[in-house]
C-alpha cells in the first residue's frame, strides 16, 4: 500500500508517547498564557492590531507575489529601514517567516567549498539551512567558542559560524563576543539567529548582537523573527548592504516565495515603533523571567536560570512532561512541553515564556499551578 510506512511510524510514535496533536485556540481562551512567544504582550495591543488592519485595508489581504515581482510594497521597505536602524545594522530584508529567513541566510552564505560551524543547540531552521547549503557542516559543542575556533582552524577557505543568540529550549545565551573573536581569528563570518533576543536583550530591546557590540559589523549577519517580541508574523535578515544585496539575488526562499502579507508587515512596524517609544517593556520581560525562576527554584523545582525570557523546568520523562503540561492546562495555565526528538539533549521539560504584561498575581498563580501539578 502506498505510504504504508506512515502507519508504522505513527504506531512507533504512539508507543513512545510522542504523538503531536493540533489544538485550536479560541479567541477568548481563559487560560493564563506562558506558552506563546509574545514576550512583550504586543500581539493583541490595539496599536499593533490597528497597524495590521490599516495595512490590509490599504494593500489588501496578501502581497500578491514574490518580493521581486509584486510582493514588495512601500510598507515592506519602510519596515526594513526602521528594523535595520533600530537594531544597528546597515540594511534588512524581510521574509515570510523567521524559518525562511534562516534558510536563506545559511544557504546563501555557505557556497560550495565553504565550512559551516553550527552550534549543537541550534534551532531546527538553522539545522535545515545547514542541510540545504552546499558547504560542509561541522557541529560544534554547545556554546563553546574554543570548539568553533578549532573547527575553523582546520579549514582552508570560506567559513561561517552559525548560532542562536538565545537558545529556544533552555533560554541560555551564546557567548557572542567570544564567538566573534574566534571567527575573526580565522577570517570567518558570524551568522546569529536573534529570534529570542530581539525585544528582550540590549538597549531598549535592540537585541543580543547590539548588546555584545556586534551590531553593524561587516562580518556579522543577524536573523530575527517578527512573530515573537513584535507580536506579528515573518522574519528578517540584518547585515551589511552588500550581504543583503546578495540575498536578494541568491536566496531561494526570498526569490521564489510570496512576500510577507501587508497586514503582518503593518503589525510588525507598529510593534517596533511602540517598543521604541516604550523601551521598558524589554527590561520588564527579563525581570518577569528572573522572578519566575526564583519562585520556581524556591518551590523545589529544577528550573534553568534564564538569560532572556525563556524559563525551562526539567521533567522526569517525556510521558510525565506531557501529563504535567496537561494538568497545568486543566488548572487554567498554558505552558510549553518540549521533549525528544525536539530537544537535542534528550531532556524533557516544561518551557515557560515570560511576558512583559504579566502581573505579580499572574506570576504567583503560574508558579502555584506548576508546583501543585508536578509529577
Amino acid at each position: 500500500m502506498a505510504f504504508g510506512w506512515i502507519d508504522e511510524q505513527a504506531e512507533l510514535r504512539r508507543r513512545a508517547g510522542l504523538v503531536r496533536t493540533l489544538r485550536p485556540r479560541a479567541a477568548d481562551t481563559p487560560l493564563l498564557d506562558l506558552a506563546s512567544n509574545d514576550y512583550l504582550g504586543l500581539a493583541r495591543h490595539p496599536e499593533v492590531t490597528e497597524g495590521a488592519a490599516r495595512a490590509a485595508r490599504t494593500w489588501g489581504g496578501g502581497s500578491t507575489g514574490s518580493r521581486l515581482v509584486t510582493g514588495t510594497t512601500e510598507l515592506h521597505a519602510e519596515l526594513e529601514r526602521e528594523l535595520a536602524g533600530f537594531c544597528g545594522f546597515e540594511a534588512a530584508l524581510v521574509f515570510s517567516s523567521g524559518y525562511a529567513a534562516n534558510l536563506a541566510a545559511v544557504t546563501a552564505l555557505a557556497p560550495h567549498g565553504s565550512l559551516i560551524v553550527s552550534d549543537a543547540g541550534n534551532h531546527a531552521s538553522l539545522i535545515d539551512g545547514c542541510r540545504l547549503a552546499r558547504g560542509t557542516t561541522q557541529v560544534a559543542a554547545h556554546a563553546d567558542p574554543d570548539a568553533v575556533r578549532k573547527a575553523l582552524g582546520a579549514h582552508d577557505g570560506p567559513a561561517v559560524a552559525v548560532s542562536d543568540t538565545v537558545f529556544s529550549v533552555d533560554g541560555d545565551a551564546a557567548p557572542l563576543a567570544a564567538l566573534a573573536e574566534a571567527c575573526r581569528e580565522h577570517g570567518a563570518g558570524l551568522l546569529l539567529d536573534d529570534a529570542h533576543g530581539l525585544g528582550v536583550l540590549g538597549d531598549g530591546g535592540r537585541g543580543a548582537p547590539h548588546r555584545a557590540g556586534l551590531a553593524g559589523a561587516d562580518d556579522v549577519v543577524v536573523t530575527v523573527t517578527l512573530s515573537k517580541s513584535l507580536g506579528g508574523q515573518g522574519g528578517a535578515v540584518l547585515g551589511p548592504a552588500r550581504v543583503i544585496g546578495h540575498l536578494v539575488n541568491a536566496a531561494r526562499t526570498f526569490i521564489f516565495d510570496t512576500g510577507l502579507a501587508p497586514a503582518a508587515a503593518g503589525a510588525a512596524l507598529a510593534a517596533l515603533r511602540l517598543l521604541r517609544r516604550e523601551p521598558g517593556r524589554a527590561a520588564r520581560a527579563g525581570a518577569v523571567a528572573r522572578e519566575l525562576h526564583t519562585r520556581l527554584t524556591a518551590a523545589g523545582l529544577e528550573a534553568v536560570r534564564p538569560d532572556a525570557a525563556v524559563v525551562s523546568v526539567r521533567a522526569p520523562s517525556p510521558e510525565r512532561a506531557v501529563r504535567w503540561a496537561a494538568d497545568c492546562r486543566a488548572a487554567g495555565l498554558s505552558v510549553g512541553c518540549f521533549r525528544p526528538p525536539s530537544v537535542p539533549d534528550g531532556i524533557s521539560r516544561l518551557r515557560l515564556t515570560a511576558r512583559a504584561d504579566l502581573s505579580g498575581a499572574e506570576i504567583e498563580r503560574a508558579v502555584r499551578v506548576i508546583g501543585e501539578t508536578r509529577p
